[in-house]
């Protein structure tokens, strides 16, 4: 293993029904060790129009934050200008490029995964996840949507539960943000 580092793991985003929530586990690692059940890896941006959150390292997560924010208020109306432009920051800066961090972010209108490969990527289906918990937390999450008559808050919750059952990087302590 090189230098272990503090990571964050799974984070599902969902735009449903004419709103939008984004929901996070809880668990930080550092290495192969869980050393925080509770931290919070979404963040309310652009005065509150946008939620985002991040799967990596934490370290990094916080600092693309930070960025992605003056992105927004460069273009506050404009949140695919905005992940585009921090994804062309993100590849071509010497430093930026380094980081090792995934970004989604949504708003009532878009729901975007951003990567410091160049990719903005807006899924088909509404629903985005990220981190280790991905595959488990998508697959609960288009379940939920097309047999059940849940909220997107409801089903962001619900789908990372059920994926804490199965990702052992994924746990129970969840946080859900709603626009």
């Amino acid at each position: 293993m090189k230098n272990p580092e503090f990571r964050s793991t799974t984070i599902l985003a969902i735009r449903h029904k004419g709103k939008a929530a984004i929901a996070g586990d809880g668990q930080l690692t550092y290495g192969e060790v869980i050393l925080k059940h509770t931290g919070r890896k979404i963040r309310r941006l652009g005065e509150g129009k946008v939620l985002a959150g991040f799967a990596g390292a934490v370290a990094d997560a916080l600092a693309l934050f930070e960025r992605f924010e003056g992105h927004l208020e460069a273009h506050p109306d404009d949140l695919r200008r905005a992940a585009v432009e921090l994804a062309k920051e993100w590849r071509t800066d010497k430093y930026l490029r380094n980081l090792e961090a995934v970004l989604a972010v949504v708003s009532k209108k878009t729901i975007l995964m951003i990567s410091g490969t160049g990719e903005v990527v807006e899924p088909d289906d509404g629903i985005l996840a990220i981190g280790s918990g991905a595959p488990e937390a998508l697959g609960a999450a288009r379940s939920l949507i097309k047999h059940t008559r849940m909220s997107a808050i409801e089903i962001a919750r619900e789908a990372l539960l059920i994926a804490s059952t199965i990702c052992i990087y994924t746990n129970d302590q969840i946080t859900v943000e709603e626009l």
